[in-house]
């Protein structure tokens, strides 16, 4: 599931300014990134190269409202797995990435072993997806569904 980390170089301050510039925009022109940055769109654009090649960045993405697509409701959702079935927690993850409902997962330590961030249309739509995809997996020994009020991501690597 996981890959190993590839070698990353020191991140400077240029690097660090770059990164947020891209993270609250990622559709910035090089000659945009380039300008504000005070440097040759040459040594912008080798920098953006090695950023990506290091896996610094590992992608560029876009960000849709899941009210567009019929989703209003968020949901997240921890699962545990039962003591005897840890060994089937990377094909689990593998089957979870099928999953459409699932805008993203993480894999956790602690008494959960996922969270899982839902989008659906709504309440039944949760429960049908908390039915077909957890309950009904013999891996899995419990479930718990919080629902999102407000979701606010961050614009700014700090």
């Amino acid at each position: 599931m996981l890959e190993p980390k590839k070698l990353r170089p020191e991140l400077d301050a240029i690097d660090h300014k770059l990164l947020s510039l891209l993270t609250a925009n990622a559709r910035q022109t090089n000659q945009a990134l380039s300008d504000a940055l005070g440097i040759a769109p040459s040594t912008c654009l080798a920098r953006l190269k090695a950023l990506r090649d290091s896996g610094v960045i590992q992608r560029f993405t876009i960000d849709v409202d899941p009210e567009a697509l019929g989703r209003s409701l968020q949901a997240l959702i921890s699962v545990r797995l039962r003591p005897g079935a840890r060994h089937l927690m990377k094909a689990f993850g593998e089957e979870l990435r099928a999953v459409p409902e699932i805008s993203q997962f993480f894999v956790l330590a602690g008494a959960d072993d996922f969270l899982l961030h839902v989008t659906a249309r709504d309440t039944e739509h949760v429960r049908q997806f908390v039915l077909e995809h957890l309950s009904s997996n013999p891996a899995v020994a419990g479930t718990q569904t919080n629902l999102v009020f407000e979701h606010v991501r961050g614009r700014s690597l700090g």
